[in-house]
């Protein structure tokens, strides 16, 4: 499924041109729902707030057009429970953060203060991608375990070179 076809997908309104595309999708199998789940996914990082009313539309459809996403392969069984509870976190995110003040780089971290691992963080997001990934690690989010979206104000940031390493090269 190219990404012309997910936004097909997307623009199609008459309930018969979605459900002639899932029979497209479902036809082509595996890797064409595969390419679908990953265009889906790839739209749940990108959209803002103006797209809120039709990703919520769109995403009870395909809910409703593939009622059995286990049926491409069991890693799918949940696919649409995962999608709404990124989209609602999402939206969540977008309601509490003015949009005057998503510019700059924002980072996610993961952390759990109870226990010896170490932290995690994605830095260097825009704000949609950030809003999405809080979204998406919410889901498994252990007790203890911290989630934490920020917008990073200062940086100071430097690539290592090897004229200014210690280390000998391999």
């Amino acid at each position: 499924m190219s990404e012309s076809a997910f936004h097909q997908y997307m623009r199609a309104e008459p309930e018969e041109l979605e459900q002639t595309y899932s029979e497209r999708v479902a036809l082509g199998g595996y890797f064409s729902f595969y390419r679908f789940i990953e265009d889906f996914r790839v739209y749940l990082k990108t959209y803002a707030d103006d797209d809120t009313a039709l990703v919520r539309r769109k995403l009870s459809r395909a809910r409703e057009l593939f009622p059995d996403p286990e049926r491409f392969s069991p890693s799918w069984a949940a696919v649409w429970d995962e999608f709404e509870l990124i989209f609602g976190i999402k939206n969540d995110v977008l309601a509490a953060i003015p949009v005057a003040e998503r510019g700059g780089e924002w980072q996610i971290l993961l952390d759990n203060p109870y226990s010896h691992q170490q932290v995690v963080c994605y830095p260097g997001l825009p704000f949609l991608e950030a809003a999405y990934l809080y979204g998406y690690f919410q889901r498994e989010l252990k007790p203890n375990e911290l989630l934490r979206l920020q917008k990073v104000s200062d940086l100071l940031s430097v690539n290592g070179s090897r004229a200014a390493s210690l280390l000998p090269e391999t």
